[in-house]
């Protein structure tokens, strides 16, 4: 089983007790309201906040009001670690799909269609059973021995160590829409009502991870902890990235008055979940989000290591967050905040970068795309840090040049993993050629996806590109002055060079034997080059069988267009066109005869993605789950 990265192991029981029953419900271990009586008709603690069907929901930006039900796919296999499946999402992957397969969601389901029984399953099946032909002699009897009788907390099951009895339960949590009509985690209810001991671990699994969609629940979840104070200590993570304002039949405003959901709520939740370890905020809460509940959060919480604001950039949350940062300026504290996500908080000021990352010793993942992060900022992070994550994305702020000196000279950027320095030319260029040609030797080797959409990439540049290659499972270079030669030269032993090499440009001499890509996942769109006509060309490769493994072709709009009218074509070949929102992908078909990479469904999965299973993520993940909510939409379809 796979713990938490931050979990001290040291501290965590050998097994479950009886007594910390007490512990969790505030119950002495004599009252009647507990697994071993009859209940009364009263509902348990983990039912008051998990098992009630509420009403649908939607994410305001990316939910089409006449979109289909959202189906979560369930029992889906992982390949590491087990993730917790997210509920109300907005854009969600689809697991039963191809490669870049998604659902939108507007959050409603119906009730459960019973299957009617086959009325002819009790009659004969064949005259051969009427005749008695197939008969064959009883089998003798078996004796059956009375089951042996186990005190409270001594039966094998209970026994377990802790580690086995959490992923035992933890297989029987399966999250439902939060609109649907059925009841949710209907086997973890009836493990509350087996045993004290199997009540403390299904508890655990319960409350470790929760999930607001909306207000209501918020509010529900709210006064449940408070009533239970013991059930806020198991609070790991707390995921508001679901929440909306939008299908409750209220406007925001509307909302606002209902006061279930507000700075002074949110500050007492987070008092009342001391342990927690992940927070994830979003833009629909930016104007809840205080002075108050931001010093919470980065002084308040001791065993806080991951947080993430994700498009939060109203005034009130700008102004608030520069006040709570200023406090840091005169400060020795440091933070032990590990996971940090800014993606397009554009409002913060640049003082707000240049006086939190310096107080960030451990960090290891960095969203702050299209943000006003500085080169002055970016220098500033600890050398203590170990960057893994990082996503430069569309700052304005930041120069070529100062970016490069930090990836090439920073001891903290020496193991990334993912990195994104894409940018929109019509705006600004972040990478010119000198840039290029300084940064790409010094890039690491333990790079996996790598973002240069907008650099000035010219062909003298692919001898260099093709050692990335080697590595790299996503690689963007959109707008990048490259011809169908130079990207074929990727999958193919190189060539002759189309156009003479740059004097000033480091080549490096080929040795070895030809070592084929890696590559799952390219992003060619804004490429002169790249048309419709030109990829069903004899001359280019990349929709043959002998560029696997890669999988994923992102196009522009114009050659998504003309793709999605060769429908024969794109049979024939084996790729079909995928769309969501502003981006198309052109994808190989793995049901194809000869298609994919023998993976099916779960072939995107990397332990880097963090949860993602689909290619081409443009918003940096903190915490590990399935994609989905306003999250979802930052990642896959803006």
């Amino acid at each position: 089983m796979s713990t938490h990265p931050d979990a001290d192991l040291s501290l965590l029981p050998s097994r479950y007790y009886p007594a910390d029953y007490a512990k969790l419900t505030n119950r002495r271990p004599s009252s009647p309201l507990t697994p071993d009586f009859p209940w009364p008709d009263r509902v348990i603690p983990a039912r008051a906040a998990l098992n009630r069907p509420t009403a649908s929901t939607s994410d305001r930006r990316a939910s089409p009001n006449n979109a289909p039900p959202c189906v979560l796919a369930q029992g889906a296999p992982l390949t590491f670690a087990r993730l917790r499946q997210g509920s109300g999402s907005s854009v969600k992957e689809e697991v039963n799909g191809i490669a870049q397969s998604f659902l939108e969601s507007v959050n409603t389901s119906l009730p459960p269609v019973p299957q009617n029984e086959d009325k002819f399953a009790t009659t004969p099946d064949s005259i051969s059973e009427l005749t008695g032909l197939d008969w064959e002699p009883p089998e003798p009897a078996v004796v059956v021995k009375a089951p042996k009788v186990w005190g409270p907390g001594e039966a094998p099951l209970e026994r377990l160590p802790v580690e086995v009895l959490d992923e035992i339960i933890a297989q029987l949590a399966i999250d439902t829409q939060p609109s649907g009509y059925s009841p949710r985690n209907v086997d973890l209810i009836a493990c509350l009502l087996t045993s004290r001991t199997i009540h403390v671990a299904t508890i655990n699994t319960l409350y470790s991870h929760i999930t607001v969609p909306h207000s209501s629940i918020f509010s529900k979840f709210l006064n449940h902890v408070a009533e239970y104070p013991g059930l806020g200590t198991i609070v790991k993570r707390l995921d508001l990235s679901h929440f909306t304002s939008i299908g409750l039949g209220r406007s925001r405003q509307g909302n606002s008055e209902v006061q279930n959901m507000t700075s002074r709520t949110l500050l007492k939740c987070l008092e009342l979940t001391p342990a927690i370890q992940e927070i994830l905020l979003q833009e629909n809460l930016d104007d809840d989000i205080d002075e108050h509940v931001l010093a919470k959060v980065f002084y308040g919480l001791p065993k806080l290591r991951a947080v993430d604001f994700c498009a939060s950039s109203s005034k009130p949350f700008a102004e608030s967050f520069t006040s709570a940062v200023t406090g840091l300026i005169d400060s020795p504290l440091n933070l032990g905040i590990r996971r940090l996500g800014l993606h397009e908080c554009f409002t913060l000021p640049s003082t707000v970068f240049e006086t939190l990352l310096p107080r960030l010793p451990l960090l290891t993942h960095l969203d702050v795309s299209h943000t006003r992060i500085t080169d002055r900022a970016l220098a500033s992070i600890p050398e203590s840090a170990s960057l893994s994550h990082l996503n430069l994305g569309r700052c304005t702020q930041i120069s070529g040049h100062g970016v490069v000196d930090f990836l090439t000279n920073h001891p903290a950027a020496k193991n990334l993993v993912f990195l994104n320095l894409s940018c929109d030319i019509a705006r600004y260029r972040l990478l010119w050629e000198v840039d290029v040609e300084r940064l790409l030797p010094a890039l690491p080797n333990t790079l996996r996806s790598l973002n240069l959409n907008g650099a000035k990439i010219r062909p003298w540049h692919v001898p260099l590109l093709l050692p990335l290659t080697k590595h790299l499972e996503e690689f963007s270079l959109a707008s990048a002055d490259l011809t169908m030669r130079d990207i074929n030269s990727f999958f193919r032993p190189a060539s002759p060079p189309s156009s003479p090499i740059c004097e000033t440009a480091p080549v490096p001499e080929p040795a070895g034997p030809w070592i084929p890509p890696t590559l799952h996942y390219l992003d060619l769109s804004s490429i002169p080059a790249i048309t419709q006509s030109s990829l069903f060309s004899t001359s280019c490769i990349l929709l043959s069988s002998t560029t696997a493994p890669l999988d994923v072709i992102e196009l522009g709009d114009k050659a998504i267009s003309s793709l999605r009218e060769c429908r024969n074509t794109n049979k024939r070949l084996g790729w079909v066109v995928k769309e969501l929102g502003r981006r198309g992908w052109y994808v190989r078909d793995s049901n194809a005869a000869g298609g994919g990479n023998g993976n099916g469904n779960q072939g995107g999965r990397r332990a880097w993605k963090m949860g993602a299973m689909w290619w081409g993520m443009r918003k940096c993940p903190v915490a590990w789950g399935e994609v989905g909510g306003l999250y979802g939409h930052y990642m896959f379809k803006k």
